[in-house]
């Protein structure tokens, strides 16, 4: 076990609360680890391959699928260990130009000793945008994690920062990759696995959050299942398995979490195929989601687009118990954490940065609004939807200091 030197490190890191911050921003009583795995789903359609063909081979070529995942968990600290770490990330400004290496502070322990105690612990797995990559939500990952969850953060190949590659990749594999690797994290919970994680986590307690093509596939691996026009967006037909009907929700599945979840109808536009009533769903296949949803997004989201995006997806999901946030005036990057300060120049900067909110302040609302849904969701603390309820009239919101709940919009919609 690697014991950290106590060196001065940064007076504030990504998920360190802003002194306004609400109730449920701050950490829990756990110290937190994490650990890096990798997760092999193997024979599955290689979509980059077929595409990279001067035609389309039929059938569509086969071949391993590895899945790096970071997970924090809670963890027991040796005598000086502190909890400080840094992620190393980069971003790719524009299509040909250079990465630009990117440094991201946390307040965690690598392969620190998990904790027993108050465990096993609800499984809450983590998807990013396109691209992006497991350490993009690493505020919210750790949070949760001191709060007594596992938190299990996927690098979806072909769709980060360091491997982007054809979209249809990710327009396949998003869902698929969310089942191996809850399937994966089941095995190394059991008894005798031989892993740290034996015994420290529930899968059947598990729940999902995915952010812009995370939030994607998250709707569809809680039973959004897609239009048969999609199949149009991936060669092959490789899409029918994951179209309404095809497929039964995993039932250790209890809950998501979708920011400015990506697919409906204004961003779909873009792909040159007919889409769905909905993007790439109908309203048959958004009444497939039966779980708890909480949906997060920016009211001028201009890359999932809000009215006829986020808000038509909510609204859709009839047969869920569902509620949303919204942040009056933000755009698409309403999760990931604040710019890093390599992210000196224009384009990497806005991959991070919302125009209108200052990023701490969006990282603590997220805390806040995903700790008390999860918390009900997963640990059945049902009060805690309280903190997602609008007040009667004007007011402020529950667990906010006075006077610091402007420009949120809370919005609840019950299971038909």
């Amino acid at each position: 076990m690697t014991v950290l030197p106590a060196v001065p490190f940064p007076a504030v890191v990504p998920g360190d609360p802003r002194p306004d911050a609400p109730a449920l921003t701050a950490r829990g009583p756990f110290p937190v680890g994490v650990l890096t795995l990798t997760v092999q789903h193997p024979d599955q359609l290689d979509v980059v391959a077929a595409l990279a063909q001067p035609t389309l081979p039929d059938p569509l070529p086969r071949s391993e699928r590895r899945l790096t995942v970071e997970v924090w968990y809670p963890a027991r600290l040796a005598d000086g260990q502190l909890e400080q770490i840094h992620y190393a990330d980069r971003v790719v400004p524009a299509p040909g130009q250079p990465a630009t290496p990117l440094e991201w502070l946390g307040r965690a322990v690598r392969d620190a000793a998990p904790e027993p105690q108050g465990g096993p612990h609800p499984l809450v797995l983590v998807s990013h945008g396109y691209p992006g990559s497991r350490y993009l939500l690493s505020y919210l990952c750790e949070n949760l994690a001191s709060k007594g969850y596992v938190v299990a953060a996927i690098d979806h190949t072909d769709s980060t920062y360091a491997d982007l590659a054809a979209f249809a990749s990710t327009l396949l594999n998003r869902p698929l990759d969310d089942q191996v690797v809850l399937d994966r994290l089941d095995a190394l919970s059991a008894p005798g696995s031989g892993s740290p994680l034996s015994g420290l986590l529930d899968t059947s307690r598990t729940a999902l959050i995915g952010y812009s093509m995370g939030g994607y596939g998250a709707l569809n691996f809680a039973g959004a299942g897609f239009a048969p026009q999609t199949l149009a967006f991936v060669p092959g037909g490789a899409l029918a398995g994951r179209l309404s009907g095809a497929y039964t929700v995993d039932p250790r599945l209890k809950a998501i979490v979708t920011f400015a979840p990506w697919g409906g109808p204004s961003a779909v536009r873009g792909l040159g195929v007919p889409a769905a009533e909905f993007g790439v769903w109908d309203a048959e296949g958004l009444a497939g989601v039966r779980v708890p949803c909480l949906f997060i997004a920016g009211d001028q989201d201009d890359v999932s687009g809000y009215r006829d995006g986020v808000r038509a997806l909510f609204e859709r999901a009839v047969h869920s118990e569902r509620r949303m946030v919204v942040y009056r005036n933000a755009r698409h990057n309403v999760a990931p954490n604040p710019p890093p300060p390599a992210a000196d120049t224009l384009a990497p900067y806005m991959h991070y940065a919302e125009p209108a909110w200052d990023a701490r302040r969006l990282n603590d609302l997220n805390c806040h609004f995903v700790t008390a849904f999860l918390n009900a969701q997963l640990k059945g603390e049902t009060e805690a939807l309280t903190y997602l309820d609008a007040p009667d009239g004007p007011g402020e919101l529950k667990g906010f200091p006075a006077r610091t709940s402007l420009g949120i919009e809370l919005h609840r919609r019950p299971a038909r």
